[in-house]
């Protein structure tokens, strides 16, 4: 139940600030209200889903512009620290996992500009990159914080119908910080990936809405 609403989410078909009640919920997905509740409580757990005493469960609102400008600095500050910790740790292992990332984000990028399964491929190639840095950083409370910011990256993208256009340019910004880990330039990876956040919010922000 889990992933049929969060496919449902990725087509648009739920949007923000609607209700989720588990009565028409169980009766329009045809399944008992024990699932649904669980995969409802995993939701809320990620951002994507909130609860509310007396009313019961809602899809969570859109970001708001300040709070997409708050979002973004946030891992302004996380990220590139990460990136520079990693790249003092550098594997083997770790380079080819991330570049395995980073060529399936290239894969993804040219079908990410539609709400649908392309869209979903890049956001994962996209999530998988940071996340394998930021493991493999070795800080566990850097790491923590920053996936803690995980689900209101996924309300970013899912109801603000933002960056998907800008999926080429992202791949592309990915490649250049993973060859800077591969050169073991660890402070070069790290301005790299704040160029990268920095020019994925100015983006985010000039987009005229159409292509948002």
């Amino acid at each position: 139940m889990y992933r049929v609403l969060l496919d449902q989410f990725i087509a648009g078909e739920r949007v923000a600030g609607s209700p989720l009640n588990i009565g028409a919920l169980s009766r329009e997905l045809d399944v008992s209200q024990t699932p649904l509740r669980e995969a409802l409580a995993r939701l809320e757990h990620t951002g994507l889903v909130r609860r509310e005493a007396l009313k019961g469960y809602r899809v969570a609102d859109a970001l708001s512009e300040r709070e997409i400008g708050k979002l973004f600095e946030a891992r302004l500050v996380l990220e590139p620290a990460l990136t520079l910790e990693a790249g003092l740790r550098t594997t083997p292992e770790f380079l080819d996992t991330l570049r395995a990332a980073v060529d399936d984000l290239d894969h993804s990028a040219s079908s990410a500009d539609t709400r649908n399964e392309g869209f979903q491929h890049y956001w994962t190639a996209d999530d998988t990159f940071h996340r394998l840095i930021a493991a493999q950083s070795g800080n566990p409370f850097l790491e923590q914080a920053l996936l803690a910011l995980g689900g209101h990256v996924q309300r970013f993208r899912l109801f603000s119908k933002r960056g998907q256009t800008s999926a080429a340019h992202a791949a592309g910004e990915h490649r250049m910080v993973y060859e800077a880990l591969r050169r073991r330039d660890a402070e070069g990876a790290a301005e790299l990936m704040r160029r990268h956040l920095a020019s994925a919010k100015d983006r985010i922000q000039t987009a005229a809405p159409g292509e948002r």
